[in-house]
């Protein structure tokens, strides 16, 4: 590796925090929401939803509104309730096609994002931003917006687990999957969800949970540190990093479970 595109004066804590401090949060919600994704064997529902909250924002970018004001907002919120009410009566009705439902919808929703931006000369960069995300440039009031929308989503699914149903789940996982979108984009919101999860399956929920909330902090200071220093998109080089820490962690627990 050539020290000289090494740059040790990016990892400084001042840039770093706040993206750190929107990973923390991401994963707050996303681990035990992937926990109930594995255990309800829907692997891909976080993205068609995420999927379905881009093609949210991408509509209401192609009505002339701003990309962060609170019309687009609504309208991925709006899109991505939908799309989760949608697949959660198709649960009902044909749950042992669900995972291909969910998958149909996936694909469904990307094409029509895609369509939608035909006739934009900068829609594949929007596109771009919206997978990839733009973990590096989030601010404080988005911090504290999505903390507050998190700490509700999160109070409420603890407080009506017993009696939640498939809808309420849907619901706020929904609710949960738009916001990360816009802060972290499609492919870190995949990675969040499920890669903590898959690397702490075997251990009892409650030591799982907080397994898989240190292997993902480890990911994300781990991803953006390795981002600062070579200059590298912060948004895949995280999910590379998660995707190996939790292989490592997963083989690990494997090994001393015996």
């Amino acid at each position: 590796m050539n020290p000289d595109v090494i740059n040790f004066a990016a990892l400084d804590p001042t840039l770093l925090l706040l993206p750190l401090v929107a990973g923390l949060l991401v994963l707050a919600t996303h681990v035990p929401l992937g926990q109930r994704v594995l255990a309800r064997g829907i692997i891909f529902l976080d993205l068609a939803v995420a999927q379905i909250a881009v093609l949210g924002v991408i509509a209401a970018h192609t009505l002339g509104w701003d990309t962060q004001g609170w019309q687009t907002q609504l309208a991925a919120a709006i899109a991505a309730v939908g799309g989760a009410a949608l697949l959660a009566r198709c649960e009902q009705r044909w749950p042992d096609i669900q995972e291909a439902l969910i998958g149909s919808a996936y694909i469904v929703a990307a094409s029509l994002a895609v369509l939608l931006l035909a006739g934009n000369p900068h829609g594949g960069e929007q596109l771009g931003d919206l997978l990839t995300g733009q973990i590096l440039w989030v601010d404080t009031s988005q911090i504290v917006q999505i903390a507050v929308l998190y700490a509700a989503l999160i109070a409420f699914w603890w407080m009506m687990r017993a009696r939640l149903g498939p809808l309420g789940f849907y619901l706020i996982f929904a609710l949960a999957i738009t916001a990360s979108v816009q802060l972290v984009g499609v492919y870190l919101v995949f990675a969040s969800l499920i890669l903590p999860a898959l690397a702490v399956r075997r251990q009892p929920p409650a030591r799982g949970l907080w397994q898989g909330l240190m292997l993902g902090a480890a990911a994300y200071a781990t991803g953006l540190g390795a981002s600062a220093l070579f200059d590298w998109p912060a948004g895949p080089v995280i999910v590379l990093a998660l995707a190996l820490i939790a292989l490592l962690a997963g083989n690990m627990m494997k090994l001393a479970a015996g």
